[in-house]
């Protein structure tokens, strides 16, 4: 089950034709549009194509970024009945302007985010908890999706940690700006800008990063805290007071880094559901955003691409 704020990312693409007569910017001419799935939803899509069997909860809105939302998901395969529609808060957008020439690679001109900043509204609230309390005994793992838009309320954040503790689900976080009130988690997941600001600290060197994670897995009482730092790969810290340090699968060739934190989550989590240790969850979701990383946009692995990978590492 991925609970969290879902993402509409939609790509407006267009070719470059001129410069404008109105003020000094490019006109573009409009070529295509697509909507993916971006926050929770992208790391709920990253779960089923590595074949998870995957429950959604959350929020869009009644308009067309949710329907088509909503309608991707199923036709990947994804249970989109916690998908609840709120027609007082718009589908959380973020649009991106693309665009290049003939002879250039396309680039990212600007980025539009659409979100409501108010929190849910109690009844929204109360269906998605009646909700994940009929379905979340069928789970074998959660994951929470935290981007900041109010989806994982207090009440949802303690009723989730609290079953999954009770029951010894996975529960693993994902939360970009309030890690901190997820107590009982089982697994925290972070980047190196996020966990420093979690604690207040401004610079982020190796000790002050290896302080850092085993502060965030005492303060919680977390089993393992995973803190990924792009180039310089991840750090996995455990209970058991064993600190791994997993190096990246590759150096370059990366393209696009937009969601690969969300591949990192979907990836480690259905690993620990089957059984796997936390270091071998982490190594493979190590695999997995050395993938992602190298496909443009908000992307997605498979058990082949990850099996290959994890081959020619070896080899």
């Amino acid at each position: 089950m991925v609970i969290g704020d879902m993402v509409a990312d939609v790509y407006l693409e267009g070719k470059i034709s001129r410069i404008s007569r109105e003020a000094p910017v490019l006109i573009l001419e409009h070529s295509a549009e697509q909507v993916l799935p971006g926050g929770a939803a992208n790391a709920a899509y990253n779960a089923a194509a590595l074949g998870g069997d995957v429950y959604t909860v959350g929020i869009v809105g009644n308009d067309y970024a949710g329907s088509q939302l909503q309608k991707d998901l199923r036709n990947r395969g994804i249970h989109a009945d916690g998908l609840m529609t709120d027609t007082v808060r718009p589908t959380i957008t973020k649009t991106r302007v693309m665009a290049g020439g003939q002879a250039t690679v396309r680039q990212q001109i600007v980025r539009i985010d659409k979100e409501s900043k108010e929190p849910v509204q109690p009844e929204t609230e109360n269906t998605l908890l009646e909700y994940i309390k009929a379905t979340i005994q069928h789970m074998t793992a959660v994951v929470l999706s935290d981007y900041g838009s109010h989806t994982v309320s207090p009440r949802i954040r303690e009723f989730v940690i609290g079953y999954c503790r009770s029951q010894e689900i996975p529960c693993m976080v994902d939360s970009r700006y309030d890690v901190m009130s997820y107590t009982g988690v089982t697994v925290v997941k972070q980047n190196e800008t996020e966990a420093a600001a979690a604690l207040g600290l401004k610079a982020m060197d190796t000790d002050t990063l290896l302080q850092a994670g085993r502060t965030i897995l005492e303060r919680l009482g977390s089993e393992a805290v995973l803190i990924t730092r792009g180039p310089d790969g991840m750090l996995l810290f455990e209970k058991n007071g064993q600190i791994s340090d997993i190096p990246v699968t590759n150096k370059s060739d990366v393209y696009d880094v937009t969601g690969a934190g969300d591949t990192v989550v979907a990836t480690m989590i259905l690993a620990l559901a089957a059984g796997a240790p936390y270091r071998d969850a982490a190594r493979l979701s190590n695999f997995a955003a050395g993938i992602v990383v190298r496909k443009p946009g908000t992307a997605t692995t498979n058990p082949e691409e990850l099996q290959e990978a994890i081959g020619n590492h070896e080899a």
